[in-house]
């Protein structure tokens, strides 16, 4: 299975539609892969508070139309990144996953909203269900930037709901780096899961976004991963790589808490 992350670059100024524009170029490039994951916020820039609610929209608004039909265009699945969300008088900041023929087959909600020096929390209201979904080539967890640093949501995806696959959109800073670069293998070495992970690059209200988005196999090994500037992050992962490992190494199964 051929997967692609994008890394796109927020830049301030830029407009929605401009960055709508640009990801779908972005995306015509993958053409031929499987599976496509975009970053979190990307056509707003996560530090962009002020416009959070003037750049929201619908579940099927102008970001998730142009997304579906992309899908549908180049015969992938598609994790749109994330995007603020308005459902009646509240904002989320979710993510929809499409199939090959741009049908809405998940939606996420971003669960743990940062709290620290963000004011993320005092606009948005966070998510209540994790979301597993039944693809073609296995099971695929969804989850949004600061979920990564707790465990207990990825263990229950996996043992609980049979996740095989994670897939992280994020615009994770640069100042935890190091933080984001041990979760990513972590996640998926204790659950013995592909982890594809999609970062903002680039500077947003001062604030330089960490980029590193990687793809990472169940050993924990980083198979393919990115700097700091845009790309797209590209490998070929195979779910019967992923069983053989795990009846080889069978740690989901010796669990005794």
């Amino acid at each position: 299975m051929k997967v692609s992350s994008i890394q796109l670059e927020i830049k301030d100024g830029r407009s929605k539609q401009d960055m709508i524009t640009h990801a779908l170029g972005m995306i015509d490039r993958c053409k031929g892969d499987d599976l496509i994951i975009l970053p979190e916020l990307w056509n707003v820039g996560f530090f962009n508070y002020e416009n959070y609610k003037a750049y929201s929209e619908p579940i099927d608004g102008e970001t998730v139309s142009a997304i579906s039909k992309k899908a549908k265009e180049v015969g992938a699945y598609i994790f749109s990144g994330s995007f603020v969300e308005k459902r009646g008088e509240k904002f989320f900041n979710t993510s929809v996953f499409f199939d090959r023929n741009g049908n809405n087959i998940a939606e996420y909600r971003k669960i743990h909203l940062f709290t620290y020096k963000c004011r993320e929390p005092e606009i948005l209201t966070p998510g209540e269900n994790i979301t597993v979904v039944d693809t073609d080539f296995g099971k695929v967890g969804l989850a949004t930037c600061y979920d990564l640093r707790f465990p207990e949501l990825f263990r229950k995806m996996t043992v609980e709901m049979g996740a095989e696959y994670f897939l992280i959109t994020s615009g994770w800073p640069y100042p935890r780096i190091e933080a984001w670069n041990v979760l990513n293998q972590a996640r998926a070495l204790e659950n013995t899961c592909y982890l594809i992970s999609c970062n903002c690059t680039g500077v947003n209200q001062g604030i330089r976004l960490a980029g590193h988005s990687q793809i990472v196999d169940p050993w924990g090994n980083v198979l393919a991963g990115s700097g700091y500037e845009e790309m797209i992050v590209k490998a070929e992962i195979s779910r019967e790589e992923l069983l053989r490992i795990r009846k080889e190494f069978p740690v989901l199964n010796d669990r005794r808490l």
